[in-house]
């Protein structure tokens, strides 16, 4: 019997470096299209030849743990851990040569098959290993292949949430809804259901569920921020642990602070003769109203900082409060006032 070596990736048509969700994307296409109650009966023996290995391959792929194996010794990754025991095992009573003294490197396999003689059926690989080590490859094998796949994890959900800058000031709880994709129950999420697609879930497997969603906000978050709720993610397989939710800050825009980093800009209205001679005005801070001294000869555009009066950092500490000088000129300028101000003209002019 030869076994020949499977590619998993090239099954599934995704990169070596595909992520987990490139990964599930093309089983559920793949799965969809080559299910064998979808099939023709002249094309369903072929069908589900192509069904069995689209699984095989989706099996280790979607498993860190396996795939990282299947990456490191290819088509003998089930065997790797075991065959590395082995060497290290063997190291000290060999000299390091193979089959006919020929070095033997296990990763040089590649996609060599292997010919077995005449062993016959579902022993081949099994057999083989244990002509090298012994019944107990065997069993350890058959521990292995007795257990049950892990469940699989949900997906992890990345949505933006806006936020008031007073809900991060006070640091409040949030309650809005978010539209998660969660595991179709119709049909346990393969997206077939009596040999037709699912009609819940259009052959998805997933569908769209509306969810409240309650969050403290952080009294240091900023744009871009992600804060990260556990267990608030997408759906897993039964038994399986539920993805989680990645919150993504961003500050709604405020009628007058400006957030930049922890500090906060606002602008400061003062009047002609204020910024001339000075005086104390009443000026916007996030928790109220401050009193504030305008120097004399304060000119349009000047900004006063105002230490610790900004936005709350991790540690407990603030940024600071910059009042940009705005010079305005009142709307309702009397006679008297207008005299004034040709006066001032012609002493400028």
């Amino acid at each position: 019997m030869s076994v020949k070596f499977q590619d998993y990736y090239k099954i599934l048509g995704v990169d070596r470096n595909a992520s987990e969700k490139d990964i599930r994307k093309a089983y559920r296409k793949l799965a969809r299209k080559y299910h064998p109650d979808l099939q023709p009966p002249e094309k369903k023996e072929e069908a589900e030849e192509k069904f069995k290995e689209i699984n095989e391959a989706y099996e280790v792929l979607i498993d860190p743990e396996k795939r990282k194996k299947y990456d490191r010794f290819g088509p003998n990754w089930q065997h790797g851990d075991d065959f590395t025991a082995y060497q290290q095992q063997q190291q000290q009573q060999r000299t390091g040569r193979g089959f006919e003294g020929a070095p033997f490197d296990f990763e040089d396999l590649g996609d060599v098959s292997f010919s077995f003689g005449g062993r016959q059926g579902a022993g081949g690989f099994s057999d083989f290993f244990e002509s090298i080590f012994g019944g107990g490859f065997t069993s350890e094998r058959a521990r292995r292949s007795a257990g049950q796949r892990r469940p699989r994890r949900g997906a992890d959900v990345e949505a933006e949430m806006e936020a008031e800058l007073e809900d991060i000031y006070h640091g409040r709880e949030k309650q809005f809804q978010l539209a998660i994709q969660d595991l179709c129950h119709q049909c346990g999420g393969t997206g077939i259901l009596e040999r037709n697609f699912c009609p819940a879930c259009g052959g998805s497997g997933y569908v769209s569920n509306l969810r409240t969603i309650k969050v403290k906000v952080p009294r240091d978050a900023r744009d871009g921020k992600k804060i990260r709720l556990k267990g608030q993610g997408g759906e897993a397989e039964p038994g399986g642990e539920r993805g989680d939710l990645y919150l993504k800050i961003k500050i709604a825009p405020h009628r007058t602070f400006t957030v930049k980093g922890d500090d906060l800009e606002a602008d400061l209205l003062v009047f002609p003769w204020q910024a001339a001679l000075g005086d104390k005005v009443t000026a916007p801070a996030p928790e109220g109203t401050v009193r504030v001294t305008v120097p004399p000869r304060t000119h349009s555009g000047h900004k006063l900082r105002l230490r610790g009066k900004g936005m709350p950092r991790k540690d407990g500490s603030r940024g600071d409060l910059f009042l940009r000088v705005v010079v305005d000129i009142p709307r309702d300028i009397g006679p008297d006032d207008e005299e004034l101000y040709r006066k001032l003209a012609q002493s400028r002019s």
